[in-house]
């Protein structure tokens, strides 16, 4: 018996002309780079080292672009940051024990933020595996147990055949809602060994779609259609699933005001009359969350920074969308509906019927003026006029990273994203050093406009060394570093707590010194010319740092009232 699907699996003439006669000088590592392009990737980003040297080399052989940076948990930041704005999976190549364990802060962070990075790293010779003591440069007992507790899944190869099959795996892995960082290893001699293998041509590795059950919907739909008081908080799985327009629809159909999460900035227009932007660390806030009668919370956890740090008690029905089955009512009791955020938006848009609601702009624009009216009675003009200059300069498309540092603590809550998926932060892992070479990454997916990072003098010391791959690979990056002398937001923290702040004073260099001796264009500016040397700066192309002296302040804690 004959099945159509068998007539689409027969070769074609030329399939079969080039599967019988390969080229020469192959090795496993062509079969890694030829799975990749088969893939769909343009570009991989990495850095070489001795068990590794076998997919370097067929990179020669390829068209794939390389990114190299000079420390690999950075060239993981960058990885990190071209899978969040292109959506595609971003290739990291790294090699055994140091150099893949080095990425494992940039992994957590692309695990916590839902960032597509195929890992794909090196291991001692297949006779050393087993967990042993060969003595192995860079030889660990299990390596796969450093990164299992980090990324989404694992990926083992132990023969060259085994090469294409587990990176498409792994590929599906990564771009199957939640979107996150997997790992792939791969031995030296498997990487190093002449092979015959065909070459590898398309590859199918489709992510399976998370649609929600409609059962769940046609709940979620009838609560939210006869609420009185519906209110959405919209996450950074909104951002993931590029549902911005889908959100905007359903929250004007049901006339239901939208706060998103520092994960979700820019899901949802920022002066849109609905909107209560991203002060999610105020009380005012809260108290309006907590009164709302239906809570549609979409694409986030409601973890320690989207609730307010734990201090949020819905008092309504809460109904969750949530592609990581983990995070549903992990926080808050819920109608967990376990979807990528884009179908379940869908679903809820065809079932929802028009809530007319005309007060609800004035009940946004109360608790707005209530949240500014505390902020305005903290003296805070100096941390405002500097991320409003910020803001002034950075054009509307172009990506902005920032680092963990008190400038980023304030755009958080404070800074207009403008556009769906252009502002990008560390703040769900939370370690030091993202915001450069994450900016980086950034700037290698779409070379056409310039992109922004945003750092203390404390996080660019993280990432000082990839001034030298801004240089090479002339990428269009206005580095900003906000230097107050040490680790700014520790010593608030610290003197808040103790009176007294230890180990967060640093010594630091001339950062416009520093980034001139890396050929690179640096200004040293003030809160006054802020505005105008970052729109220059901007302007330029290729990479340039700004720096800026000033000493900024958070806002008041302002979940104890």
């Amino acid at each position: 018996m004959t099945h159509d699907h068998d007539l689409e699996l027969r070769p074609t003439a030329a399939q079969t002309e080039a599967a019988l006669n390969p080229p020469a000088g192959r090795n496993g590592g062509d079969l890694v780079v030829e799975t990749l392009r088969g893939l769909g990737a343009a570009t991989v980003f990495g850095l070489p080292g001795q068990h590794a040297l076998g997919m370097f080399d067929a990179l020669r052989r390829s068209d794939l672009a390389y990114v190299g940076l000079r420390v690999e948990n950075n060239a993981g930041f960058a990885a990190d940051a071209y899978g969040r704005v292109t959506g595609e999976v971003a290739p990291l190549l790294l090699s055994t024990g140091p150099g893949a364990l080095t990425s494992l802060a940039a992994l957590q962070e692309a695990a916590a933020a839902s960032a597509p990075v195929l890992a794909i790293g090196s291991q001692v010779p297949v006779a050393g595996l087993g967990g042993g003591r060969h003595g192995y440069l860079h030889e660990l007992r299990d390596q796969q147990a450093s990164f299992r507790d980090v990324v989404k899944s694992v990926h083992t190869v132990r023969t060259q055949s085994q090469i294409p099959s587990a990176i498409a795996a792994a590929w599906e892995s990564a771009l199957t809602a939640p979107h996150g960082p997997v790992w792939v290893e791969i031995p030296q001699d498997v990487l190093l060994a002449g092979t015959t293998l065909p070459q590898v041509t398309a590859v199918d590795a489709t992510p399976r779609d998370l649609v929600p059950r409609p059962e769940l919907t046609a709940v979620a739909a009838d609560l939210l259609t006869r609420a009185e008081r519906p209110v959405i908080i919209a996450g950074g799985g909104v951002v993931r699933a590029d549902a911005s327009g889908k959100l905007r629809a359903l929250a004007e159909k049901l006339n239901a005001p939208v706060v998103t999460t520092f994960g979700g900035k820019g899901a949802f227009p920022w002066e849109h009359p609905l909107s209560l932007q991203s002060w999610l660390e105020d009380r005012h806030t809260t108290d309006f969350l907590e009164d709302a009668d239906v809570l549609l919370v979409v694409g986030s956890g409601l973890g320690e920074l989207s609730s307010n740090y734990h201090t949020f008690a819905p008092r309504g029905r809460v109904v969750q969308i949530e592609a990581d089955p983990g995070k549903l009512e992990s926080n808050h009791p819920a109608l967990g509906i376990h979807a990528d955020a884009r179908l379940a938006l869908t679903a809820l848009l065809e079932t929802v019927g028009e809530r007319p609601d005309p007060a609800a702009p004035e009940r946004v624009a109360a608790v707005l003026a209530k949240v500014r009216e505390r902020i305005d009675g903290q003296e805070l003009t100096l941390e405002q006029d500097v991320l409003a200059a910020v803001r002034a300069a950075l054009p509307d498309g172009s990506p902005s990273f920032w680092d963990m540092t008190i400038l980023a603590y304030w755009a958080w809550s404070a800074f207009d994203a403008r556009r769906p998926n252009t502002m990008h932060s560390a703040q769900g892992a939370g370690g030091l050093g993202y915001g450069f070479p994450a900016a980086l990454g950034a700037a290698a997916a779409d070379p056409t406009r310039p992109v922004l990072a945003v750092s203390g003098d404390g996080g660019a010391m993280y990432s000082i060394a990839e001034l030298a791959t801004a240089r090479q690979y002339g990428l269009n990056v206005t580095w900003l570093i906000v230097d107050d002398g040490g680790y700014g937001i520790l010593r608030e923290y610290m003197a808040d707590a103790f009176g007294e702040a230890t180990a967060t004073e640093l010594a630091r260099p001339d950062f416009v010194a520093l980034a001139e001796s890396f050929g690179v264009p640096g200004v040293r500016t003030s809160p006054e010319r802020l505005r105008d040397d970052l729109a220059k700066a901007l302007a330029e192309p290729g990479p340039s740092v700004v720096v800026l002296p000033a000493l900024l302040r958070m806002f008041a804690p302002t979940h104890l009232g």
